[in-house]
């Protein structure tokens, strides 16, 4: 009956005060478009799958204490208050009466006792680099290895990760000073690589703090941006495009009157949320137009030849927003835009490879009818389990343009900068030469990259600069790198500087070519070929060469390719060897018996 009563009290039925001298923490929510509020909203937690988000808006629960924090969950005086609180009837709680005291002067007086706010406070810190939380007590993150008073976003990946470096600041100035001095001799209207970025998107930010802060947050381009200046390369050796906004119309040729009105309706509230993880403020709306323009605007200058190649360093990401819906942290598709531009600039076909962790469900939506823009997808799947449950490698397009999807779907977590080269050299380049692009666009996000709380992957800058250097060999070098997501500073700083390099015309730091891809890996590719070579005959070698070298590749790992399926294979019985030392002690009648020196007979012979 207590506990229906106390239910009560939280559904707002009845209003007792359960405490004489406990703080009261009020919650605000604040609600937007989609009718959840801020309170009500579902935190992003570091967890393999995306889709598996747990409802942590409330403060930190016990199981976020480490195991050496030993805290008594259950004092005597809870048990006796608890006792207490099994006698009292709902008339008791109707008068207001104080269900917890026992009249016991004799004991402690913690009337102010809360578990849970004491837990709360344990909890002291962020990581800057990966977010996730840390005890007071701690100095490096627990995840990450991060130093609670990291310089990351002031250096970028430059920046100590483990120690807090007096020296550093100084060491790094005089850094900047020979790059400058190195760069003043070149001159910036003579480079080929362009960068799209304006500060006003880093206004676009979550209002109400959570128990635990957003991953897509603006240290991410404040870090990629800190690494550049540090490095010498923007400002420096990239030249700036100015900003524009994109326009209504140029909205309307990807999304649809509904889902553009819903974006701009944000800049008339302080906080909303499109879906449980996507959220806007005032100025999100004008951050996603300013993010757009940028994209649309370098893939005019690519495709018009005024610029080789160039990096849009934007937010908010884009490649989940679909015709009809903002999703993923993603208001609009800075991709689909840019396609769109391209050929209206005057490109006829255009390729979108996106090795963001995460499948582009909302690029593949725009394009799946479209034979002129070829959209090729490598991405965490496993069987539709992780987020956003697209991306099958049977879902190859509709509407006569089937073929024109390209799905490359790993199995599992923890693929690395092998398998992705091997799945670039197998399927994309054989597809996007016979595709012939005029313009190449990545969707680079970097949650694939070692470290990511979200995407548990293992790719490294090296990784990303190799792949980036692959494609540089199509569409004459005319390349678009547009970011997306990535939500560990470090990683993705140092990746995206890597990327940049070789948009400058650095070769990545070695070659990936002895390296063997996973067995898994190397099955995904296959399942791939088998699909796409029904509409790129150009894989049909590559298919009978796979199928062969995957026979060679099991049985070297003991593991046999039959009907499509990789399954492990029978592992013979080792013969016992018998240790030489038994042949002199007690057990030499067993060392005979094992050598086949004995023979034992039957009675009935």
């Amino acid at each position: 009956m207590v506990s229906e009563a106390l239910q009560k009290r939280v559904n707002g039925e009845a209003e007792v005060n359960l405490q004489k001298q406990g703080e009261q923490h009020p919650r605000h929510s604040l609600n937007g478009r989609c009718g959840k509020s801020g309170s009500e909203r579902k935190s992003v937690r570091s967890c393999p799958d995306d889709s598996c988000r747990e409802d942590n808006t409330g403060v930190a629960s016990y199981k976020d204490v480490p195991s050496s924090v030993d805290i008594d969950m259950q004092p005597d005086s809870l048990r006796k208050k608890t006792r207490k609180q099994r006698e009292i009837s709902f008339q008791d709680m109707g008068n207001n009466v104080d269900i917890f005291d026992d009249g016991d002067d004799d004991d402690d007086d913690d009337s102010d006792w809360e578990p849970l706010q004491k837990l709360r406070e344990i909890v002291k810190w962020f990581c800057t680099n990966c977010t996730m939380a840390n005890l007071d007590v701690a100095v490096h993150c627990d995840s990450c290895g991060e130093h609670k008073e990291s310089a990351i976003l002031k250096h970028g990946f430059f920046a100590p990760s483990f120690v807090q470096d007096s020296n550093f600041l100084k060491t790094e100035l005089e850094m900047k000073r020979t790059d400058k001095a190195m760069v003043s001799q070149v001159s910036t209207s003579n480079s080929s690589t362009a960068i799209g970025f304006d500060e006003r998107m880093l206004l676009h930010s979550e209002v109400e703090m959570k128990s635990h802060p957003h991953p897509e947050r603006p240290d991410r381009l404040r870090a990629i941006a800190a690494s550049l200046a540090t490095a010498g390369i923007f400002p420096g050796k990239c030249y700036p495009i100015p900003a524009r906004e994109i326009t209504k119309e140029e909205l309307e040729m990807v999304h649809s009157l509904e889902n553009i009105q819903a974006v701009e309706v944000t800049s008339n509230v302080i906080s909303c949320y499109f879906t449980p993880d996507t959220y806007a403020n005032k100025h999100s709306a004008q951050a996603a137009r300013l993010a757009a323009g940028l994209c649309a605007d370098l893939a005019s200058e690519i495709v018009s030849g005024r610029a080789k190649n160039g990096f849009a360093l934007v937010r908010p990401p884009g490649h989940h927003a679909g015709v009809k819906q903002a999703m993923g942290f993603c208001l609009h598709n800075n991709a689909a835009v840019s396609a769109l531009a391209a050929q209206a600039a005057g490109a006829k076909k255009v390729l979108i490879v996106d090795w963001d962790v995460h499948h582009g469900n909302g690029t593949q939506e725009i394009f799946e009818q479209n034979k002129s823009v070829l959209y090729i997808s490598l991405h965490r799947h496993e069987f539709g389990r992780f987020y956003p449950g697209t991306g099958a490698a049977d879902e190859v397009g509709t509407m006569g343009a089937e073929g024109y999807c390209v799905n490359v779907p790993w199995s599992r977590s923890g693929v690395g900068d092998n398998d992705y080269i091997f799945a670039f050299k197998q399927v994309v380049l054989p597809i996007a030469s016979a595709f012939a692009p005029d313009l190449t666009i990545i969707s680079a996000g970097f949650d694939a990259a070692r470290g990511d709380p979200l995407g548990m992957c293992d790719v490294t800058p090296t990784g990303y600069a190799q792949m980036t250097h692959l494609l540089n060999t199509v569409s004459g070098g005319k390349l678009l790198v547009i970011l997306e997501g990535g939500y560990n500073l470090r990683s993705i700083s140092s990746s995206a500087t890597a990327v940049i390099k070789v948009l400058l015309g650095e070769s990545p730091e070695c070659d990936l070519d002895d390296h063997l891809p996973s067995s898994a890996g190397m099955k995904t590719v296959l399942d791939v070929l088998a699909i796409q070579k029904n509409f790129w005959p150009v894989l049909e070698s590559s298919f009978s060469k796979l199928q062969s070298m995957l026979e060679i590749f099991a049985t070297e790992r003991n593991f046999s390719y039959a009907g499509g399926k990789v399954k492990p294979c029978k592992q013979r019985r080792r013969a016992v060897v018998a240790p030489i030392c038994w042949r002199w002690g007690r057990k030499r009648l067993l060392y005979h018996l094992l050598k086949g020196q004995i023979r034992v007979r039957s009675k009935g012979c």
